[in-house]
């Protein structure tokens, strides 16, 4: 008991700590002097009068929406002896893993520099400066000489090295039992069950109404949607994060997703939110950096060719360019298994003064990267908007997807569920493909390290987004993914080839509604040409890198 009152203190304490810093407290501080004047405001009863003040005025309403979100990304308190390595990561094979990661992706990006002969960054030439400002609104209409630049790396570099991850201290024999675990994820982490899975998703059930299925033209608007919509009117007009959270659950409206979302990210759009991205955009127009040609490439490699995103081709650079600049994202980093890259000054290597994070926000893009701007375009049109509703997605989900670490919503732990519940649910479906060598999770690892984006058509990707929100969690791309083998499962069965399975698996003409966990996933999930197979090449270890592996 005295424990649980020192960790919720020491929250408390941190999260006050992290407010004094914001916006909104100076905006407290402001009208708590402004309120003085007011006739009803009485020395007697000061606290008082001020703390009824700010509820009827609506600011205590704004408050309780900063530390609902301050909570949703929120750390758990680890134990007081603990040393700050473990806020980020408790397991130490994780955290060296990660490191290890870490050095490769840099040692591929050091490399590219060294055969380029390039420089990670330099402070454009005005009148380099002054083209870029003026073609900032068509970056699009651009045509860069991308050849000899490379993805640092894709996915498929990334999941080997899951593959390989082990515990030193679990020893895992040759000899199969009831619980060897036959994926390819090797690692002894709890993931969630069937049943737990239920009580996490209650909402989920198929006694509840969901968007997506029931305002389905088969069913009359006036039983669940239009009911559906005057609550979520409701909750916007109450504007209470916690509230829009739950509701979303169900699935947002399209009409209301926008300020939903913004709701539960707790954004809004002040003049010192759009002045900020105004200075990351003079930034961007002042200095050039390596990882800039990277976003081009990414852009013009993925959301350039899909036939949704390449509209927004001028927005993914807008908020990517800015988003590298951008060093508030760091922050993230406390209670993220990685580590932000550093870079020297020429001449001081190994010096910590003359260290800096590069890129800025400490983040290096891969293959794909893109894809977690694209949906959010459909949204929000207004550039800056856009900007904080990507970073707030980010700092508190997608970062989970490209590091490895043994947190619920890791990737780690999310390729472990998906196994775990083909294994259990559909054991003949998972032998048969295990043993002619088309592992699941080689074809659905690439679906969930994007979150579906770029495999679903936006109007299915967004409803799976509602639930992302709506749970503050990334489990339900598991489920998903394992539901999309349950409904080709006759089928796959068939496949003699991964190449076949690949196909199947990402190709159908028709819908279907998670027919594994009907209690838990009823959104229908198209499993035609909107969930597309995309080539991905293996990057890293490409004959472009034979020179860096050998050394």
């Amino acid at each position: 008991m005295l424990q649980e009152e020192s960790d919720l203190s020491l929250i408390i304490a941190q999260i006050v700590q992290k407010l004094k810093g914001s916006n909104l407290y100076s905006q407290l501080e402001r009208q708590a002097w402004a309120s003085l004047q007011r006739p009803e405001i009485k020395l007697e009863s000061l606290k008082e009068d001020i703390k009824e003040f700010f509820k009827i005025s609506g600011w205590e309403k704004k408050l309780q929406n900063a530390v609902y979100s301050e909570l949703s990304v929120f750390p758990l308190p680890s134990h007081p002896a603990a040393p700050p390595e473990h806020l980020k990561e408790p397991l130490v094979y994780m955290r060296k893993a990660q490191g290890s990661w870490e050095k490769r992706i840099l040692k591929s990006l050091n490399s590219m520099c060294t055969e380029l002969s390039i420089p990670l960054a330099r402070k454009r030439p005005v009148g380099e400066q002054k083209e870029l400002l003026n073609k900032w609104n068509e970056m699009g209409t651009d045509e860069p000489d991308l050849s000899l630049f490379r993805p640092v790396y894709a996915p498929k570099d990334f999941l080997e090295v899951l593959i390989n991850l082990r515990n030193p201290n679990y020893e895992n024999g040759d000899s199969l039992s009831f619980r060897t675990h036959l994926g390819l994820i090797q690692v002894p982490l709890k993931v969630k069950d069937i049943p737990e899975l239920k009580e996490c998703f209650v909402e989920l059930g198929l006694n509840i109404g969901q968007l997506g299925i029931d305002d389905s033209t088969q069913v009359p608007p006036e039983l669940f949607e239009n009911e559906h919509v005057r609550i979520g009117q409701k909750v916007l007009a109450e504007q209470d994060s916690a509230a829009a959270q739950q509701y979303i659950r169900q699935g947002s409206p399209t009409a209301l997703r926008a300020e939903l979302w913004a709701l539960i990210l707790n954004i809004s759009s002040q003049p010192e939110d759009v002045l900020y991205y105004e200075q990351l955009k003079t930034n961007v127009i002042q200095h050039d950096l390596l990882v800039d040609s990277l976003i081009y490439k990414d852009v013009k490699l993925t959301a350039s060719n899909d036939d949704y995103y390449f509209v927004f081709e001028d927005y993914l650079y807008q908020v990517l360019l800015c988003f590298s600049r951008d060093t508030s994202v760091l922050s993230h980093f406390a209670f993220n298994s990685a580590s932000p890259p550093k870079s020297y000054i020429r001449g001081k290597l190994g010096l910590e003064e003359y260290a800096v994070f590069y890129p800025p926000n400490g983040v290096i893009p891969f293959h794909g990267f893109s894809m977690y701007v694209a949906p959010l375009c459909f949204l929000y049109h207004e550039p800056s908007k856009l900007y904080q509703i990507f970073r707030e997605m980010y700092v508190r989900f997608f970062f989970r997807l490209h590091s490895i670490s043994s947190h619920p919503s890791g990737i780690v732990s999310l390729c472990l569920l998906f196994e775990t519940l083909l294994q259990t649910y559909l054991p003949q479906l998972f032998y048969h493909l295990r043993e002619i060598g088309a592992q699941p999770l080689r074809i659905s690892f690439k679906w969930m390290v994007r979150a579906f984006s770029g495999y679903l058509a936006t109007d299915q990707l967004l409803l799976l987004w509602d639930r992302i929100l709506g749970y503050n969690s990334l489990e339900i791309l598991a489920v998903l993914a394992a539901a999309v083998f349950a409904f080709r499962a006759v089928n796959l069965m068939e496949v003699t080839s991964l190449a076949a399975a690949e196909n199947l698996a990402a190709h159908s003409e028709q819908f279907c509604t998670a027919p594994l966990f009907p209690e838990l996933y009823r959104v229908q999930i198209p499993c035609t040409a909107e969930l597309r197979q995309k080539e991905e090449c293996s990057l890293l270890d490409s004959k472009s890198h034979s020179t860096e592996q050998r050394s």
